[in-house]
């Protein structure tokens, strides 16, 4: 797939792209209509609704040079397609792996501000109104999920290098030439832009993807048990859409995590804890020591959404089975450790900056003058600790 920033399309790549992305998004909906063309006993309609996606996915190519200029016609456009995607998705749960095209072509039709609404909207519609037969392949579910991150993970990576690049020629220019005082301003405000990707960027893993994957999690332990168990799941996956949705939408507004607008920072991490054990059955416990008070808005969601991927981390790939999650107040600094008994790694292999999950950390946390280390071991279990003024 080539290349497309959101927002940054010429008139050459729009006229490629809106070719190639409708044969992305045709042969998407091809594959899942072959594989769903024995197994579905209303075969019939659902061919029906797929003849019209498959004349409607070409009228990309018209429109795409001109989204610009007609923005609603974009809009209806990218609704139309996800029309499709919630009929087929609930007549035939094959079709989640078409519905994933959503995700590209959001950031294809629409600004980053707006395209993070369509990706919530395509995260979110096709899940509500999917059967409850719970047949899905597990390759289907692994497209719909992997693809997705993979594209948001290819953004991040692009605008890292265009931010470093871009740091590069500024030093340069000010070495060069102190009188090229006005280009200065010019990349500075660049640089600025760039950081509000960046931050966005951090903000879609830390919602978007942590609560796909809660969902994912969620739906295939669903797809095991039966009864009271199995609703039990489904309304934990009704729950993690909503609150995923609602941070998706604070995310976009540059507005504090929801848990924390209505309470304080211990308390905040109490609650998350309680979610994480309750979704994954993993024993989370917290404890807060010193005297605890009001931090400035940044430090607090800086620890928030440290402990949020940090118990994410233990959750996902530790295959721990305790976790404790400590906050110390102290008068200068802010110490908070989440320590696991899990499996452990090689910080050399996975860890020490290695992976986005930790490098967002580490980010979120220099930002704010702060410092962070994550100490492990095969075998030993992970401990990450993140040091930030107090005042």
């Amino acid at each position: 797939m080539i290349g497309v920033v959101p927002g940054a399309l010429d008139a050459r790549t729009a006229r490629l792209a809106g070719p190639i992305f409708t044969v992305v998004g045709l042969a998407a909906l091809a594959a899942c209509a072959f594989w769903g063309a024995g197994r579905d006993p209303h075969w019939g309609g659902t061919l029906a609704v797929v003849v019209v996606t498959a004349v409607w996915l070409p009228l990309l190519i018209p429109l795409l040079p001109r989204r610009t200029a007609h923005p609603w016609l974009a809009v209806g456009y990218f609704a139309g397609v996800l029309a499709a995607a919630v009929v087929l998705v609930a007549r035939n749960e094959l079709f989640t792996g078409f519905a994933s095209f959503g995700y590209p072509l959001a950031f294809l039709l629409f600004p980053a501000r707006w395209g993070l609404f369509a990706v919530a909207a395509t995260a979110v519609l096709p899940m509500l109104f999917t059967g409850s037969d719970g047949d899905t392949p597990a390759w289907v579910v692994a497209v719909s999920v992997v693809g997705p991150l993979l594209y948001a993970a290819w953004f991040v990576g692009a605008e890292s290098e265009k931010r470093r690049k871009a740091n590069a020629r500024l030093e340069a220019a000010l070495a060069e030439n102190a009188g090229l005082h006005a280009q200065l301003l010019t990349q500075a405000r660049e640089a600025g832009v760039l950081d509000e990707r960046q931050r966005m960027a951090r903000e879609i893993h830390d919602t978007l993807a942590q609560g796909l994957t809660g969902i994912v999690t969620q739906l295939q332990a669903a797809d095991r048990e039966d009864g009271p168990a199995r609703d039990r799941r489904l309304a934990q996956v009704r729950d993690l859409a909503r609150d995923s949705l609602s941070e998706a939408r604070r995310a976009v507004q540059a507005l504090r995590p929801e848990p924390l607008a209505g309470s304080r920072l211990p308390e905040a991490l109490s609650e998350l804890a309680g979610r994480v054990t309750r979704t994954s059955g993993v024993s989370v416990h917290t404890e807060t020591t010193g005297d605890v008070r009001p931090l400035l808005p940044d430090v607090e969601v800086t620890l928030y959404r440290v402990a949020q991927e940090a118990l994410a981390n233990a959750e996902k790939h530790a295959k721990a089975s305790r976790i404790g999650l400590t906050l110390s107040y102290s008068d200068e600094v802010v110490l908070l450790d989440v320590v696991d008994d899990g499996v452990g790694f090689s910080p050399g292999d996975r860890g020490d900056g290695t992976g986005f999950g930790l490098e967002a950390m580490r980010h979120r946390v220099q930002r704010v003058a702060g410092t962070l280390s994550v100490e492990s071991a095969p075998g030993r279990g992970t401990a990450v600790n993140a040091q930030v003024p107090a005042l």
